[in-house]
């Protein structure tokens, strides 16, 4: 196999470990040389001083966890092209399961062009990603802990999730801490209620008539107690997501700060102040890294892979790809749905008949992508298609499609234009 680089290498991260291996073309045989280093600060950069030392110009490592994290941010001090490759490409081949040939294995794959480089996002994007992904674990805690207390009112005959859409709201907050307290009698906690609420006070007494007993009131106090620690902890995280964002001006290569990316995402149906902020955090704002709007589609997942033989397409699933920022499509992607006269809708609406809703939502989600890529990539606003873009499309596509489902159902039709018809 032809060799594109000459002095290449490969390494294998561990939590404590990183074993590195040189290669070198000498001639027409490589010659290969390995150490093994310590993951602090002080045996990184006594990888970095060998590498250097070895004139190497490519370096490439596996995605492991969020052990390369720290490597990447020493290693890219060196003068030389730092790859993150994904390990679905590394540990394709069988065999060599050992941390030794493991590098070796690396260096090789390198050293001939296979390897292609991760999206690895510049260090102030990485903060602000880890910092929402930090938010969205404590509201997922948030949640649990909601759950838990709604389990601990079931346990007790109380039905108020049954009358009451949030339990941590207003009315659901007084009469749990009136629980808490020692207060059993239904009249009265239903008297908390707030005038909003649409349940009549009949329901609400039913539902608040049970057996709370001293045990019930201790779990609730200690859930309460972790729901508002992490309602803090939330609080302090927005307040270092909005510093970030205010601090952020205009970058190097021209790039608009963060502010008016957020704000210029807002105007697509379904995406909040939040759900934009996630998402920039996640795909960062230089879209030269992916090439096309389907690069990125791909590389969040929300496209299916290729899967053909013998010329026949066979169905498969969508990938893995980014987690965190799929999923955050998937909610805006539900709630661009509900949008009224908006193209998102109609999109869903029609592809839900026939390939259900699933597949419909990730649909939508992918068309918001697309949006968010020519938006962050050209700085252009946003122009919804409308509900009515797809009875607008071309006369002759649309005649097609109602000839093709009449011959499904057993009519033959022949088409004339209504003037030759006259």
């Amino acid at each position: 196999m032809e060799v594109m680089h000459c002095r290449v290498a490969g390494l294998d991260v561990h939590k404590e470990t990183v074993v590195a291996c040189v290669r070198v073309m000498a001639g027409r045989r490589p010659t290969r040389e390995c150490r093994t280093f310590t993951t602090t600060t002080q045996g990184l950069l006594e990888l970095l001083g060998w590498l250097t030392a070895s004139r190497v110009t490519h370096v490439a490592m596996e995605a492991t966890g969020v052990y390369w994290t720290p490597v990447w941010k020493i290693l890219s001090e060196g003068d030389f092209t730092l790859i993150v490759a994904n390990p679905a490409h590394i540990k394709q081949v069988p065999g060599r399961k050992t941390d030794m040939n493991d590098a070796m294995w690396i260096a090789d794959l390198l050293a001939c062009g296979l390897l292609k480089a991760s999206f690895v996002p510049p260090e102030e994007i990485q903060e602000l990603r880890s910092l929402m992904r930090t938010r969205k674990q404590l509201v997922r805690e948030q949640t649990r802990h909601v759950q838990r207390i709604e389990k601990t009112l079931e346990e007790a005959n109380i039905k108020l999730g049954a009358v009451l859409s949030d339990l941590m709201g207003a009315s659901g907050r007084r009469m749990i801490e009136a629980m808490i307290a020692g207060e059993h009698d239904p009249h009265r906690l239903a008297a908390l209620a707030e005038r909003s609420v649409k349940a009549s006070p009949k329901v609400l007494h039913d539902a608040l008539h049970g057996r709370l007993r001293e045990h019930h009131r201790f779990l609730l106090q200690l859930h309460l107690r972790q729901w508002d620690a992490l309602d803090a902890a939330i609080r302090q995280i927005d307040e270092q997501v909005a510093g970030h964002i205010a601090r952020d001006q205009e970058a190097a290569d021209g790039q608009p700060p963060f502010r008016d990316l957020i704000a210029r995402l807002c105007a697509i149906p379904g995406v909040s102040f939040l759900s934009a902020t996630a998402i920039l955090a996640e795909i960062g704002r230089d879209m030269s890294r992916f090439p096309t709007a389907g690069h990125l589609i791909a590389w969040a997942g929300l496209c299916p892979g290729q899967n053909e033989s013998a010329g026949r397409r066979k169905s498969s699933r969508l990938r893995k790809g980014a987690p965190w920022l799929k999923t955050m499509l998937v909610q805006c992607a539900w709630g661009a749905k509900r949008a009224k006269y908006s193209y998102y809708s109609a999109q869903f609406h029609r592809l839900c008949g026939r390939r259900g809703p699933q597949k419909a939502i990730c649909a939508v989600a992918a068309s918001i992508l697309t949006a968010v890529y020519h938006m962050v990539r050209s700085g252009a606003s946003h122009r919804d298609l409308g509900a009515d873009y797809f009875d607008r499309r071309t006369p002759q596509a649309k005649a097609k499609r109602l000839v093709a489902q009449l011959a499904k159902l057993g009519f033959a039709a022949q088409l004339q234009p209504l003037a030759v018809a006259a």
